[in-house]
């Protein structure tokens, strides 16, 4: 039997499919379509992102509940400046609402908080939300959830190589001691594990400037869905899909088993 007949015949039960042996450790997600997904409701572009918020709550449970370790998702991008003010605002705002009250059950449930990005525009305000944040929940162990806020791959790119190039200046390192090792060790994500699987909600098939560097060997997986009416049913069938890959990293081994939908790439 198929693996598309088998998820049609269990779709109510995804959660047998997954062999819980081959988990992603790391998933990174890009939680795209809430604007899009309020429009076509008639609503107002917040109505999506505040359903996004309720969504991203059940993801983050989902995960920790499968076994997952670390969650990393793309909140505010480089890019998303450019959007209207009031939207700009209604997000930024939403950030701490959202910090304020959900943060001592984050902290109850053992998950550690982690803010990636450029913090330096953000209001005072919310810089403090986020600093005390991650200060309450820096010793949590049992899973960790990195949100990227203002956060470019060029941009993060450019600034380690700069600052690689300064240090190489100064005599502090050799040119010829530059390695990929080093090169990490300066991402605004060192000492996380790189994503085994990144997930992009609504169908765009790009990753817009998200995780770069991170992303090299990741699996892909595409979903129709819009992220406001993504659920865990949709993040099994990711898990599930992954699963059915080959992760050859540039090896050659056996082909991997058909994946029963969405889209994807796979180095």
């Amino acid at each position: 039997m198929s693996l598309e007949k088998v998820i049609d015949k269990k779709k109510n039960d995804l959660s047998k499919l997954i062999d819980k042996k081959k988990i992603p450790e790391h998933v990174a997600i890009i939680m795209d379509g809430n604007g899009r997904w309020a429009t076509k409701k008639g609503l107002p572009r917040t109505f999506g992102h505040n359903k996004g918020v309720t969504v991203l709550k059940e993801i983050i449970k989902s995960s920790k509940k499968l076994g997952c370790k670390v969650l990393t998702v793309y909140a505010f991008s480089t890019e998303n400046w450019s959007r209207p003010k009031k939207e700009v605002e209604f997000l930024i705002n939403l950030f701490g609402e959202v910090l304020r009250n959900e943060i001592e059950e984050i902290h109850q449930e053992s998950i550690k908080i982690k803010f990636i990005g450029d913090l330096t525009p953000f209001p005072d305000s919310l810089k403090t939300v986020l600093n005390r944040s991650e200060d309450l929940t820096k010793d949590n162990e049992d899973f960790a959830l990195n949100v990227c806020v203002n956060y470019g791959g060029r941009q993060e790119i450019v600034k380690v190589a700069k600052k690689l190039a300064i240090k190489s200046i100064s005599g502090e390192i050799k040119p010829n001691e530059v390695n990929e090792e080093l090169f990490n060790s300066e991402l605004l994500t060192q000492g996380i594990k790189d994503p085994e699987l990144l997930i992009r909600t609504s169908g765009e098939k790009r990753i817009s400037n998200f995780l770069l560097w991170q992303l090299a060997y990741s699996e892909i997986y595409i979903s129709e869905v819009l992220w406001p009416d993504f659920n865990e049913n949709e993040f099994l069938k990711a898990i599930i899909d992954y699963q059915s890959r080959n992760r050859r990293f540039g090896g050659i081994e056996s082909l991997p088993n058909k994946s029963f939908k969405g889209s994807y790439c796979s180095s």
